[in-house]
């Protein structure tokens, strides 16, 4: 008789993956055990049916389970007959298992919610193995009740009931409660229910932190929202029940499978009916549907159809996470706090999706990512807006969930916490701590702190490369194939000390050479210059030698100011040389009247994009000198002259992606390189994303574009690693 000892890494715990194996070892009546341990979930098992217990282990998984690896140890038969679930292992050696994302409920979970006969009807934390909080309330491994939040619930007598037997769905399903021994709310659903009817806002603790919700349909309540929060322009995220709400608002065609996945994340699409006040100036509206319990119960209970539901932070900090902290900091925007006594481990903002991903959080983090290259125990920092932290080791990194802009102590406590939770829940002691190489960083000043105190090396890694590597990690190639990185985006330390931002980089992990760039021109301000577009296009205009007179930008700035900027722009006097493409977008929108200043990152880009009107393409002007230069003067000029701003806006678009197929076909005579990369924050622009890839296919390069991480500043600590291990 054979027996075997088998070890499954990977996704496995959390997931229902000790109940599938002790269903399929009944079946096939193998006798022997399961259970977790910190590398992931050991088999002991016998019988004559190994080898089809092995087979179908593998090809009938949980769905949320993923398996990674299966080692298989031949052992010597025990006199055992039946199959149990046995208590946690040791630490034992090897990979270290991954904690599984948080998921949204389940249709099995809302019937019985939604059942007067059932117990657990109208209960606001229904849970069991397929569904339900994960990574944020997990305190350690093995991933078991007594190493999560939950372990503050002690099981009732019907719910142990069903802990314990092997025919429940709620076998082993750690976060699984009821009204009698589980979590509850400080205020009745109908009370919260109540509120958003009457316009309020209400601060609702959720699975990663607070939410802020109103309706989205009062106008008067989403100004307040925006007032309070100090939002400014910045579109809203809103909620809905389902599908068919979602497409009364939207255009849901093609992205029902991104709503309707296990993460249930925002999803960015075509606006069809937005409510008023909700995402001024834009063409799209960011859509999520009801993923827990009690956002389900609010719906069913006569809220509004469609909540504004935005994270529960003033702008620029961490969300909050407990209830003291959030009565704290939200006092001056929440009308009605409903809190619940359910800890949150690990703060964690909803995830976006648009483009592909625009920021990767819940329901995705910490599902780990595999490496294209072997690195030592790594922590890479990512870089200060939109940060998102790694954790790496061997073929495997661990990205956090999404950190936000780290330009304060509150932010940066809050990557501390989260890179120091990843490395305690994946056992990585660093070696190595990685990050961007802008001298003002906040997050470069830790790192460097961190491996002082430490004693271990800290090295910084260019900006634009760290973006290049991040898609080239995420499609897994290989690092002997030059691939022809197009990093276009608003903000980079260059290696020159000068902003990057419109870069055409040649190279793999270890080394790129920059082969091109957009033609550069003076940033007055420099980075200050990022919140007046309209400052940006009079210095374009400048560098194009274009007269300033009659140009909106010119003609809506007072005289003292412009008078400044002229002397600034002709001394160099606090000006900063840029080759950003973001900025380009910018002075090109304000040239067109879109506007002369923004609330928030990439407004008037976002604003361009969503005027434009299909028009035939500018000409284009690329100078192959040593280097590439994208010349966009041409552009500002046709752009001054504009009379139709819409047609004027894509003629744009469509000039930029042929810029690029020109300067790729331009190296590729040049180093005969087939791969082009499309990466960097410029590219979550559909327009631009589309024609790009358009162009260069019919030309016939093979295009990558990101799929796994964002194309924005979430991705950078991908890059880092995959740099910093390359270089060891």
């Amino acid at each position: 008789m054979r027996r075997c000892l088998i070890r499954v890494t990977g996704i496995v715990q959390g997931v229902g993956f000790r109940p599938f194996v002790y269903g399929l070892a009944t079946d096939l009546r193998l006798a022997g055990h399961v259970g977790n341990d910190v590398n992931g979930v050991f088999i002991e098992v016998q019988g004559g049916a190994v080898d089809s217990f092995l087979m179908r282990l593998v090809s009938q998984a949980p769905p949320l389970a993923v398996i990674e690896d299966v080692d298989v140890t031949e052992q010597p038969p025990k006199p055992e007959t039946e199959f149990r679930i046995v208590d946690s292992g040791g630490t034992g050696s090897g990979p270290v298992t991954s904690i599984p994302p948080d998921t949204a409920v389940c249709d099995d979970c809302l019937a019985e919610m939604r059942d007067p006969e059932d117990r657990r009807f109208g209960y606001p934390f229904i849970a069991c193995t397929n569904c339900g909080p994960r990574y944020t309330m997990v305190t350690g491994l093995p991933y078991d009740r007594a190493n999560t939040s939950m372990a503050a619930f002690p099981l009732c007598v019907d719910c142990a009931a069903e802990y314990t037997d092997p025919r429940s769905r709620r076998y082993h399903a750690q976060p699984t409660a009821c009204a009698v021994c589980g979590p509850r709310l400080s205020m009745p659903v109908a009370e919260v229910v109540a509120a958003l009817q009457a316009g309020r806002i209400v601060a609702i603790k959720g699975i990663g932190g607070y939410h802020l919700a109103c309706d989205a349909t009062n106008p008067a309540a989403v100004a307040r929202l925006r007032e309070r929060k100090q939002r400014g322009d910045k579109p809203f995220a809103v909620m809905v029940s389902d599908l068919a709400t979602a497409a009364e608002v939207a255009v849901v065609d093609g992205c029902a499978p991104d709503l309707l996945h296990p993460a249930s994340p925002i999803v960015v699409m075509p606006s069809r009916q937005s409510p008023a006040g909700v995402a001024p100036g834009t063409d799209t509206l960011a859509v999520m549907l009801a993923y827990t319990p009690l956002h389900h119960l609010l719906f069913d209970g006569g809220a509004p159809r469609v909540l504004v539901m935005t994270s529960g932070n003033l702008s620029d900090e961490p969300i909050c996470i407990d209830a003291e902290e959030a009565q704290d900091r939200l006092a001056g925007i929440a009308d009605v706090f409903c809190h619940h006594d359910r800890r949150i481990q690990v703060a964690c903002d909803d995830s976006v999706i648009g483009l592909g991903p625009v920021r990767r959080s819940r329901g995705f983090v910490p599902r780990p990512l595999r490496l294209p290259v072997s690195v030592p125990p790594i922590v890479a920092v990512g870089g200060e807006i939109k940060a998102t932290a790694a954790v790496a080791t061997g073929d495997r990194v661990w990205l956090t969930q999404h950190i936000g802009d780290v330009e304060n102590l509150q932010t940066l406590q809050m990557l501390e916490r989260s890179v120091d939770i990843l490395c305690d829940l994946q056992r990585v002691t660093p070696e190595l701590i990685v990050s961007d190489t802008h001298p003002g960083y906040l997050s470069r000043a830790w790192a460097a702190d961190v491996a002082a105190a430490r004693g271990i090396d800290h090295v910084t890694v260019q900006h634009h490369h760290a973006h290049l590597a991040s898609l080239l990690a995420e499609h897994r190639v290989p690092a002997d194939v030059p691939v022809l990185g197009v990093v276009f985006d608003g903000t980079g330390y260059g290696t020159d000390g000068t902003i990057w931002g419109g870069e055409l980089l040649l190279g793999s992990y270890d080394a790129v050479a920059r082969v091109g760039h957009l033609a550069p021109i003076q940033l007055p301000g420099g980075d200050a210059a990022v919140k007046f577009p309209g400052r940006v296009a009079l210095a374009h205009l400048h560098a194009a030698g274009i007269a300033w007179q009659g140009c909106v930008p010119f003609e809506e700035m007072p005289s003292i100011q412009s008078r400044l900027l002229a002397s600034m722009l002709a001394t160099g006097s606090h000006c900063t040389p840029t080759t950003s493409m973001g900025r380009l977008f910018d002075a090109v929108a304000a040239i067109l009247g879109v506007r002369q200043a923004v609330d928030y990152e990439a407004q008037a880009a976002i604003e361009l994009e969503a005027m434009a009107m299909v028009a035939p393409a500018w000409p284009v002007e690329v100078r192959c000198e040593d280097e590439i230069i994208i010349d966009p003067s041409g552009w500002l000029t046709l752009a001054v002259l504009a009379t139709d701003p819409r047609r004027a806006a894509y003629a744009f678009h469509a000039a930029v992606a042929d810029a690029v197929v020109l300067a790729a076909r331009s190296a590729r005579e040049r180093n005969a390189v087939a791969m082009v990369g499309l990466t960097g924050g410029v590219f979550a622009n559909r327009i631009l994303s589309r024609l790009c890839r358009e162009g260069l296919v019919a030309a016939g390069f093979e295009v990558l574009v990101h799929q796994l991480v964002p194309c924005n500043d979430g991705g950078l600590a991908l890059g880092q690693v995959c740099i910093a291990g390359a270089r060891d």
